[in-house]
C-alpha cells in the first residue's frame, strides 16, 4: 500500500466538506486493518516534502494502529498484527522520527516508540536501548530531544533488576553531558535528563536489596556527581529563567531537580548529608528572590505568565511546591536543626506566608464558586498547591522546635500587620492579602499552636505567641472590612479555631457577627461560608454556656441553606449543623423546630442518598435529632422520618439498591438515638413490612449488612417489639430475623462478618427464653456454615455465639452438639476445631473475653467428648520454612504443618497466650539486627530515625495498644465496634488476668482435669508462664522480674 494512497485518505479527513470526511474515516478504518497500513503510515511521517498537519495526523493515527493493531499486549488490542518483518521496518522508521527537524513529530514519535518499547523491549526489540543511547549520544540536539521523551518513561516502566545498573552505566554519563550543555540543549531537554536521573535513583533504591554492594557503588560513584552539579544549577541566579518573555522553560531544570532532591533525600539520606546546608540556603534563596515574580505574576495578576515553547506546562507553582516538599522532608528528617536558626527560621516563615497569599485567579474562582472555596478551606478535600504545601511546611518545621517556631510566627505576623497597614495608607489594593494570608497560616497550625502555649504555660514559661492579643485587637477590626470579603472570612475562621482562648462574653460577640453575615442577604459567598465554618469551630471549640444562648437561632439560619447548597458546600453545612445539634445535647430543640429540620434533611437526602459522604453525616444528624432531650422532639422526628424511609425502602427498585440501603442506615440511626425505654409504640410494626420484605430479596451486600445492623439495634433498643409483632400470616418478628439470618448463613458471600455475630448474639442476650425453641435449629445451621467458612471475621460470627451460650450454659449446649451430626462429623469437633484454629484472631474487646472465659469453662467440664478430641497445636518448623518469609507461593509449594495436640492442651495455650497479652513478654527477646546500609539510617540519632518520636514514646504506645490493638484491662480504650451493651456487660468488667492467674491456681491445687499432664505437653515458655501464675501473688510482677 503505497504511502500516497495513505496520505490521500489522510487528507481527505481534514477535509472540511462532512461528507468527505466521514467517507475519508470510514476508508482509513478499512485500510487499517492490513499491516501495511502501519508501514505507509510511518514512511509518511518521514517524508520531508509533506505537509506538516499531515504528518502529524499520520503520526496520531500510527499510534492509535499500535494501541490497536501491535500485540495483544495492549489492551485495545482488535487483531490483525502485523509481521515480525513489517515490525521491523516500522520501528526503524519510528526512530529516525525521533531526530526529525521538527519538533512536533519528533515528540509525537517518542510517544509512539514508548507503545513500542514497552511491549517489545528486550524480547522483540533488543537494540532499542542502545539505539536511544546512540541518539542522545550524537551531536545532534534533534536527535538528543527525541530520545530523551522516550527515556523520560522506558526508565519508569520498562526496566528489569538485573537491567538497570548496566543500562545505568552507560546512560547516567551520557544526561549529565547533555545537562551541562547549556549551549547546544534547550532547557526542556535538559530538564528531561534530569527526570531520567530521577527514575534512575528510584530504580537503584529499588534494587538495593537484591543487589546491594553493586548499589552501594553506583551510590558512590554516580550521586556526588549529580549532587555537585545541582549544586552549580542552584547557585545560577533564578531570576534569569523568568527574564524571558516569551517563555519560562528555564524553570523546568529547577523544578526537576527540587524533584530530584526529594527523592535522593529519601532513598540515599546519607549521599546528600554534606550537601544539605547549601541546598537549604539555596532553596531559602529561590523563595525570596523570586517572590516578586510570583507576585507579579500569581498573586496581583498584573501580567500573564508565558508559560513553555512547548506542550509541556511550566508554571511557577511547579516550582515552589516541590521545594516546599524538599524542605519539608528534610527537616523532617531532623537533619536542619543547626540551619532553623534565627535568620533563617525568620525568613523562612516569611516567605511561606507570602507565597500562601491567594492569587488573582482563586479570588475570580472563590468568589463565584462556593464549593471551590469549600474544597480549598477543607482538609480532606484540599487541592495541592502552593497554599496547602506551604501549610505543610509549617507544620513540620512547627513539631520540630513548636516554642521557637510560635515565637517566630509572633514576630513575622506583626510585622505583617505593619506593613499591610502602610500599604493600605498607601492606597494598595492588595493591602489585605499578605494579612489574610498570615492568619490562614498560622490559623491552619492551630491545634499545635494551642498545645504549645499550654505546654510553655504549664511548665513556668511565657507564652511564645499572643494569640489573645490578635483576637482583641486585630481580628474584631477585620471583622469590618466588607469590603474584603475574603479577608473579613479569615477573621471569623481564625477566632472560631482559637476560641478555647476567648473569654465568654468575647466569644459570644464573634458568635453575633458570624449570624449577622448569615443572616445578611448582602454578604457575598467567602464571608458567608466563612461564617458557616466559624459556627462550625465555634460548636467544637467554644465554651457550651458561649454558645447555647445562639443555637437554637443558628439552628434555624442553617435550615434553608440545606436546601440552596450543593456539593462541598451542602457538606459544611450539614457537617455544620451535626456539631450545633450535639450542643447541650439539644435540649434547646423544640418540636417545631425540629419538624423542619426534618424534613429539610429528608429532601436533600432524597437527592443525594448515593453519596457515602453526605450519608454518614445524615445518619449523625438523626441520632443527633432522635437523641434529643426536648419534650415530644424524638416523637416528633419518628413521625416525619419513619414512614417516608419505609417507603423508599419499599419502593426501591433491585438496580437501586443504594436507596433501601441508606434508608435503612438512617432509621438505624433513629434507633440509635431513642430513649432508653425503647422505640415507642408502633415504630417495629411500620418499619417490618418493608424492612423483611427487602431483606428476602436483597443481594446487595451493603443493604443486608445494613439491615442486619438495623435488627441488631432494634433488638437491644426494644426486643420486646420484635418478639410482638406478627405478619398477616401470624409469623412472628423473631421468626423472620431468624429467616433473614438463615438466608446469610447460606450465602457464599460473608461481607457480613461481624454483624451477623452480633445479631445472634444481642438475640441470645435479650430474647430470652422465646428463642430456646428455635434454638437448636439455629445452632446447627451455624455449625453447618463452619465446614464452608473463610473470611476471619465471618468464622467469628459462627463461633462467639456458641461461646457465650457455653459460658452460660455449658451442659446443655454441649449436649446439643454431642447429639449433632453434619457430613458424618460430630458438631463438637466441627465447633472445637473452627474455635481453636480461629481463636487468636478474634476481634474485639467482648468477644475475645468471652472466648476466652469459655475456654477455662471448657477446659474445667472435664467432659470425656472432649479429652479425646485432637486439633491443631504449634506450627512445625523445618530447615527449608525456618528464618524465611512464607510468600503465598512458597506456601503453595511447601505448607506449613502442625503438631495435633489434645484440645485440653490447646485451651491452655490459648488461655497463656491470653495471659500472657496482660503485659509485655519478657519471654521473647528483643530481635536486633545490625546490616550494612546504604540508606544513612545509621548516621541518624534515635530521633531522627524515628521521624521525630524517642524511642520510649514508641514504647509508649506499643504499651498503650496492647494486645488486639487494646489494651489488655483498659476499659476506656474499648475499641469502637463493641456497643454500648457489650461496654457494659458483666464479662466487660472483670478484670481478666487475675481471673485467669485464679483459674490457673485452681486447676493446678486440684489437679483439675489432669492440669499437670496437660502442662507437661506445653512449651518451656508456656510452662514458665503457668508456673509464674501459680507461684506468684502477682503474675506480672513475677513474669518482669
Amino acid at each position: 500500500m503505497a504511502a500516497a494512497n495513505v496520505s490521500q485518505i489522510l487528507a481527505d479527513t481534514l477535509s472540511a466538506d462532512t461528507n468527505t470526511r466521514i467517507a475519508a474515516e470510514l476508508k482509513l478504518s478499512e485500510v487499517l486493518l492490513h499491516q501495511e497500513a502501519g508501514l505507509a503510515l510511518a514512511q509518511l511521517i518521514l517524508t520531508q516534502d509533506v505537509d506538516i498537519p499531515l504528518r502529524q495526523s499520520a503520526s496520531i493515527i500510527l499510534r492509535k494502529y499500535v494501541k490497536e493493531r501491535w500485540s495483544p499486549y495492549f489492551e485495545s488490542f482488535k487483531g490483525n498484527a502485523p509481521s515480525v518483518e513489517v515490525k521491523s521496518q516500522i520501528r526503524h522508521a519510528v526512530l529516525r522520527g525521533l531526530s526529525d527537524p521538527n519538533r512536533k513529530i519528533r515528540s509525537l514519535c517518542a510517544h509512539t516508540m514508548s507503545y513500542i518499547g514497552n511491549c517489545d523491549w528486550p524480547d522483540e526489540y533488543p537494540d532499542l536501548l542502545n539505539s536511544l543511547i546512540a541518539l542522545i549520544s550524537s551531536s545532534s540536539s534533534d536527535s538528543v530531544h527525541g530520545a530523551m521523551q522516550v527515556f523520560t518513561e522506558f526508565i519508569k516502566s520498562d526496566l528489569t533488576e538485573d537491567q538497570i545498573l548496566p543500562v545505568l552505566r552507560q546512560l547516567l554519563p551520557v544526561l549529565l553531558t547533555i545537562l551541562g550543555s547549556t549551549e547546544q540543549h534547550t532547557p526542556l531537554t535538559r530538564a528531561r535528563t534530569v527526570s531520567v536521573f530521577r527514575q534512575c535513583v528510584t530504580a537503584l533504591y529499588m534494587v538495593k536489596d537484591q543487589h546491594p554492594q553493586a548499589v552501594k557503588e553506583a551510590v558512590a560513584t554516580i550521586l556526588p556527581v549529580w549532587l555537585e552539579a545541582f549544586k552549580v544549577l542552584l547557585n545560577l541566579n533564578p531570576l534569569e529563567d523568568v527574564s524571558n518573555q516569551d517563555n519560562w522553560d528555564g524553570l523546568a531544570v529547577r523544578i526537576q531537580v527540587f524533584k530530584t532532591l526529594d527523592v535522593i533525600h529519601t532513598s540515599f539520606p546519607r549521599a546528600m548529608t554534606s550537601y544539605l546546608r547549601g541546598y537549604l540556603d539555596a532553596s531559602l534563596r529561590h523563595l525570596q528572590v523570586m517572590f516578586e515574580t510570583y507576585d507579579l505574576f500569581y498573586i496581583s495578576g498584573s501580567r500573564s505568565a508565558p508559560g513553555s515553547s512547548e506542550e509541556e506546562i511550566v508554571e511557577f507553582p511547579h516550582l515552589i511546591c516541590p521545594l516546599f516538599d524538599f524542605v519539608s522532608n528534610v527537616i523532617r528528617g531532623g537533619k536542619a536543626k543547626d540551619w532553623l536558626q534565627a535568620e533563617n527560621l525568620n525568613g523562612l516563615v516569611s516567605a511561606i506566608f507570602n507565597y500562601s497569599q491567594m492569587t488573582a485567579d482563586d479570588e475570580e474562582t472563590w468568589a463565584a464558586d462556593a464549593n471551590a472555596f469549600v474544597a480549598h478551606e477543607e482538609d480532606d478535600t484540599q487541592t495541592y498547591g502552593v497554599r496547602v504545601a506551604g501549610f505543610e511546611l509549617l507544620y513540620t518545621i512547627l513539631n520540630r522546635s513548636p516554642a521557637k517556631i510560635c515565637a517566630t510566627f509572633q514576630t513575622v505576623i506583626h510585622q505583617v500587620i505593619t506593613a499591610s497597614q502602610r500599604a493600605r495608607e498607601t492606597g494598595s489594593t492588595a493591602w489585605w492579602k499578605p494579612l489574610e494570608a498570615s492568619l490562614a497560616a498560622i490559623g491552619s497550625q492551630s491545634e499545635d499552636v494551642l498545645e504549645c502555649i499550654e505546654d510553655e504555660q504549664d511548665s513556668g514559661r511565657a507564652k511564645p505567641i499572643d494569640i489573645e492579643d490578635l483576637l482583641a485587637n486585630v481580628v474584631p477590626s477585620v471583622l469590618n472590612q466588607s469590603d474584603f470579603p475574603f479577608l473579613q472570612g479569615r477573621g471569623f475562621v481564625f477566632a472560631s479555631q482559637f476560641a478555647k482562648l476567648l473569654p465568654l462574653q468575647m466569644a459570644g460577640q464573634y458568635l453575633e457577627a458570624a449570624m449577622h453575615v448569615i443572616e445578611s442577604n448582602s454578604a457575598g459567598i467567602p464571608v458567608k461560608i466563612s461564617a458557616v465554618k466559624a459556627i462550625h469551630n465555634f460548636c467544637e471549640g467554644a465554651e457550651e454556656s458561649a454558645i447555647t444562648p445562639f443555637v437554637s437561632r443558628i439552628a434555624q439560619d442553617l435550615g434553608p441553606f440545606l436546601l440552596v447548597t450543593t456539593e462541598d458546600t451542602l457538606s459544611l453545612v450539614l457537617e455544620t449543623m451535626s456539631v450545633v445539634l450535639d450542643v447541650n445535647q439539644g435540649q434547646w430543640l423544640t418540636t417545631d423546630l425540629s419538624n423542619s429540620l426534618v424534613l429539610a434533611v429528608l429532601e436533600v437526602w432524597a437527592k443525594n442518598n448515593k453519596d457515602p459522604i453526605f450519608l454518614s453525616i445524615f445518619t449523625d444528624i438523626f441520632t443527633s435529632l432522635a437523641s434529643s432531650t426536648g419534650t415530644g422532639v424524638y416523637e416528633t422526628v419518628v413521625k416525619q422520618a419513619l414512614p417516608t424511609l419505609c417507603t423508599a425502602i419499599a419502593g426501591a427498585k433491585i438496580q437501586e439498591a443504594w436507596i433501601a440501603g441508606s434508608a435503612i442506615d438512617l432509621i438505624s440511626s433513629l434507633v440509635r438515638g431513642a430513649p432508653e425505654g425503647g422505640l415507642g409504640d408502633g415504630f417495629f410494626a411500620l418499619l417490618a413490612p418493608s424492612l423483611f420484605n427487602c431483606l428476602s430479596e436483597a443481594e446487595d451486600r451493603d443493604v443486608l449488612q445494613n439491615g442486619m445492623e438495623c435488627l441488631a439495634l432494634i433488638v437491644r433498643k426494644d426486643c420486646r417489639q420484635i418478639l410482638e409483632w406478627r405478619d398477616p400470616s401470624g409469623q412472628s418478628g423473631l421468626d423472620h430475623v431468624l429467616k433473614v439470618i438463615a438466608r446469610l448463613l447460606q450465602n457464599d458471600d460473608e461481607s457480613g462478618g461481624l454483624v451477623i455475630g452480633d445479631l445472634i448474639i444481642h438475640l441470645l442476650r435479650r430474647a430470652g427464653e422465646a428463642v430456646l425453641p428455635v434454638l437448636p435449629g439455629l445452632l446447627q445451621a451455624m455449625v453447618s456454615r463452619m465446614l464452608s467458612a473463610k473470611t476471619a471475621t465471618f468464622i467469628q460470627s459462627l463461633v462467639i455465639p456458641f461461646a457465650f451460650l457455653i459460658y452460660n450454659q455449658p451442659d446443655t449446649v454441649l449436649y446439643l452438639l454431642e447429639s449433632t451430626t453434619t457430613n458424618d462429623r460430630n458438631g463438637l469437633d466441627i465447633l472445637i476445631q473452627t474455635w481453636c484454629e480461629n481463636a487468636e484472631t478474634f476481634q474485639g474487646f467482648w468477644q475475645s473475653r468471652i472466648s476466652t472465659l469459655a475456654l477455662t469453662k471448657l477446659y474445667a467440664s472435664g467432659r470425656p467428648s472432649l479429652q479425646s478430641l485432637m486439633v491443631k497445636g504449634d506450627i512445625i518448623l523445618k530447615p527449608e520454612t525456618k528464618n524465611v518469609i512464607m510468600t503465598r507461593s512458597r506456601t503453595k509449594t511447601t505448607p506449613h504443618e502442625f503438631t495435633s495436640v489434645p484440645f485440653p492442651v490447646k485451651a491452655l495455650k490459648l488461655l497463656v497466650h491470653d495471659l500472657r497479652s496482660g503485659g509485655d513478654s519478657a519471654t521473647i527477646p528483643k530481635a536486633e539486627f545490625d546490616v550494612d546500609s546504604d540508606d544513612g539510617d545509621e548516621e541518624w540519632t534515635e530521633e531522627e530515625q524515628n521521624q521525630g518520636f524517642k524511642q520510649e514514646e514508641f514504647a509508649f504506645l506499643s504499651e498503650m495498644l496492647g494486645p488486639r490493638g487494646v489494651n489488655f484491662d483498659n476499659d476506656d480504650l474499648l475499641e469502637e465496634t463493641d456497643d454500648e451493651d457489650l461496654r457494659n456487660d458483666a464479662i466487660s468488667q472483670i478484670d481478666m488476668q487475675a481471673h485467669l492467674v485464679s483459674f490457673f491456681k485452681e486447676c493446678a491445687s486440684h489437679n483439675v482435669n489432669n492440669f499437670s499432664t496437660s502442662v507437661d505437653q506445653l512449651s518451656a515458655e508456656e510452662i514458665m508462664v503457668v508456673r509464674h501464675a501459680i507461684d506468684q501473688l502477682s503474675w506480672i510482677e513475677g513474669f518482669l522480674l
